[in-house]
């Protein structure tokens, strides 16, 4: 287990790696997915958004716990603890997951823009894709974490966009609290997608090495001072950001199912498949103002997602590998150009997609029902080792955080189990 250093911030300094993991969250394939919740069961897909937050805010401290406790990321502990193909079954399936995210990611962007301004999807896919590689590979941690704080501002755009309806509060309440849904395979796939939107493997990899990058460029050394009481305070610090993080997450999918059931569930267009589909059919519905607002938080949203999604897959293909990832290492200086690699790969793999026959409505739905399958097994891996003294030492998680973490790993098990059952 590393040694730990102080970490004595301001409450705004303190929103970190959970704020910008929970705002990531909100991708644009993730505001497709909860579009289509709003624009096909209306309001009664709200209580997945109330119901999520705090298994979601428990699984992610977990994941942070884990990385800032033992100085390494989440592949990098499966790797010392489990035999290898358990390793490299779940680094595969979240780099596979990931690519497809960042198609249907890139896509909605293109779109979008294309919506708002004209010209070719294709060339602003392009755009995206190199732009968000080269901020990556180029710019400082520092500032690129700064960027990024900056970027969660564009999801406000839904709370605004909600806020300019006419909205029945009353009848929201209702059906947060009791929803009127018909059990069957339509219902549980939803469910399924928008588990797997909002618990997101790629946010666990993501959070776990984010909190290893903080500690170590806040660290004076391995002879710095520590005690305690300073662990426990930055295990606070932790909770905190996480979750603030995963409540704005949470929140901002609440406001779009909102708009969207309140605008287009009530015109009946029930069938809605893409971020910029649901943005162009608000369009005649909310008007201009209100098109404008969703579309640009669509490319406000993935240039905040895209960088997260290639960056967990680095992460995690780097320290099963064995070799040194960092955000902090300089490509120009010769490091860490295997870690730059998989980003690379990743992302204009994913620019690749948007030019294949690949349907990219199947890609966002597929990669939302794909998460939500294959974070059963990592969710399971690291509530293990955060309860393993091997691994987590004296802070190894207590009682509650251990069985809302295990509650979520089981309300994800069984509706996988259900969705599969109902076919």
């Amino acid at each position: 287990m590393k040694k730990i250093t102080p970490f004595k911030l301001n409450p705004m300094q303190r929103l970190g790696p959970g704020l910008i993991t929970g705002a990531a969250d909100d991708d644009p394939s993730g505001i497709a997915t909860y579009s289509q919740a709003g624009a096909q069961f209306g309001y009664s897909m709200l209580w997945t958004m109330v119901f999520t937050l705090p298994l979601m805010a428990a699984i992610q401290i977990v994941s942070a716990r884990i990385g800032y406790v033992t100085g390494h990321g989440l592949a990098a502990n499966i790797k010392q603890r489990f035999p290898r193909p358990v390793l490299l079954a779940i680094v595969g399936m979240l780099v596979v997951a990931n690519t497809l995210n960042i198609a249907a990611d890139i896509a909605a962007m293109a779109e979008a823009l294309r919506l708002v301004v004209g010209g070719s999807a294709h060339v602003y896919a392009v755009t995206f894709g190199l732009l968000c590689l080269l901020l990556q590979v180029f710019l400082s941690y520092a500032r690129y974490v700064r960027w990024l704080k900056w970027l969660t501002l564009a999801l406000l755009s839904y709370v605004a966009v909600a806020f300019m309806l006419h909205i029945d509060f009353a009848e929201v309440l209702r059906q947060v609290v009791r929803p009127q849904l018909v059990l069957g395979h339509d219902v549980l796939l939803m469910v399924v997608a928008v588990f797997g939107t909002t618990i997101s493997p790629y946010l666990f990899f993501w959070q776990a090495a984010q909190e290893v990058e903080d500690a170590d460029a806040g660290s004076a050394g391995p002879a710095h001072p520590h005690t305690e009481s300073e662990v426990r305070s930055h295990l606070r610090r932790i909770k905190w950001d996480t979750i603030m993080g995963m409540t704005f997450s949470n929140l901002i999918a609440f406001f779009i199912i909102l708009s969207t059931a309140a605008t287009l569930h009530k015109a009946g267009i029930t069938d809605i498949q893409t971020s910029a589909q649901a943005a162009q059919a608000l369009r005649p519905l909310a008007g201009d103002f209100t098109f404008l607002l969703f579309s640009l938080g669509i490319v406000g949203t993935g240039l905040l997602a895209v960088p997260v999604l290639a960056g967990s897959a680095a992460y995690a293909v780097a320290e099963a590998a064995g070799w040194k990832g960092s955000l902090s290492l300089r490509l120009e200086a010769g490091q860490g150009r295997g870690f730059y690699g998989v980003v690379a790969l990743a992302t204009l793999g994913g620019v690749a997609l948007c030019f294949s026959p690949v349907d990219p409505v199947q890609a966002l739905f597929g990669s939302a029902i794909l998460n939500g399958v294959i974070a059963v097994p990592i969710m399971a891996v690291m509530m293990l080792l955060a309860t393993q003294r091997q691994t987590m030492g004296s802070h190894v998680i207590g009682r509650k955080l251990k069985g809302l973490g295990w509650t979520a790993t089981g309300v994800m098990a069984a509706v996988v189990v259900a969705m599969f059952a109902t076919l």
